[in-house]
């Protein structure tokens, strides 16, 4: 079964729009996220909705963060997504006459519940602003380990 890997695709997004100071448009963001401009702008509509990101139309148009980064959850952008599904387990037969399925279709009901809630709120937890943090940190030593390399150390 196919993942769906959107919420990953669009957290990568945003990041790389927090570094530009200017708009960017769907064309440049389907480059990053190596698809069409049309599922770009379709996915880019839902965090507009939540008022995530901004759109400008014409030249120099394209879109933009709306507020700070630290202000902007995992899970909001979770939510702009439309909420996926979570897991691609499930059960057999969601109304079973067996009563074995039953107990079975049960515990895994709780556990699924169990799982997702405690996924969720830890999507509550994570900032944008966070990730960016980790972002400049793992730039920064890549650049170090890139100049510790060289044999002249510049």
């Amino acid at each position: 079964m196919r993942r769906d890997s959107r919420l990953s695709g669009v957290l990568h997004v945003l990041l790389h729009m927090a570094e530009f100071e200017t708009p960017v448009t769907s064309e440049r963001l389907a480059m990053v996220m190596q698809t069409n401009p049309v599922v770009v702008r379709r996915i880019m509509g839902g965090l507009r909705d939540l008022s995530l990101v901004t759109s400008e139309k014409g030249h120099g148009g394209g879109w933009s963060l709306s507020c700070d980064l630290d202000r902007i959850t995992l899970h909001d952008v979770y939510l702009a997504l439309g909420a996926p599904e979570i897991f691609a387990m499930g059960h057999r037969n969601a109304f079973p006459a067996c009563l074995v399925e039953q107990a079975v279709n049960a515990a895994l009901a709780t556990a699924f519940e169990d799982a997702e809630r405690l996924l969720l709120a830890r999507l509550g937890d994570v900032t944008l602003g966070q990730l960016s943090v980790d972002f400049h940190a793992r730039l920064s030593k890549r650049e170090t380990n890139r100049k510790e390399a060289r044999p002249d150390g510049a």
